[in-house]
């Protein structure tokens, strides 16, 4: 039963290192802002997953004790790595001149920011 726990923690451990080496890799490699998003988004957060399984696995058969920590920070990186990840590509798209590629709004915001005020409920009458 050890040796299967063994097992189990180590390939939790190699195949979160291997996702972190995929992200940091992406992140050299990767040419544009939004493409580098992807890696620390997506990749490194599987792998700092993974070693929290490793983890949490670790202290529930080996040292036969349950802690909620990881579990709790578990939760806080899958709750804040999307958000982090949509508050930088607002960011890198509302930079004015950073994306020829996009057709002008007429706003002198960018993309995403919306700048048209208002309009009345017409329903609430």
């Amino acid at each position: 039963m050890e040796t299967l726990v063994e097992f189990i923690i180590a390939a939790c451990l190699v195949i979160s290192g291997i996702f972190g080496f995929v992200g940091s890799y992406g992140m050299l490699k990767l040419r544009d802002t939004l493409q580098r998003l992807h890696a620390p988004t997506k990749a490194t957060t599987l792998g700092v997953g993974g070693v929290l399984v490793a983890s949490m696995i670790y202290f529930v058969f080996v040292a036969e004790g349950f802690t909620i920590h990881e579990l709790l920070i578990t939760l806080f990186l899958f709750l804040t790595a999307p958000i982090s990840a949509n508050f930088i590509a607002k960011t890198y798209l509302t930079f004015p001149g950073l994306n020829p590629d996009l057709p002008p709004t007429g706003s002198e915001y960018g993309w995403s920011i919306q700048d048209d005020p208002p309009q009345p409920n017409e329903d609430a009458a």
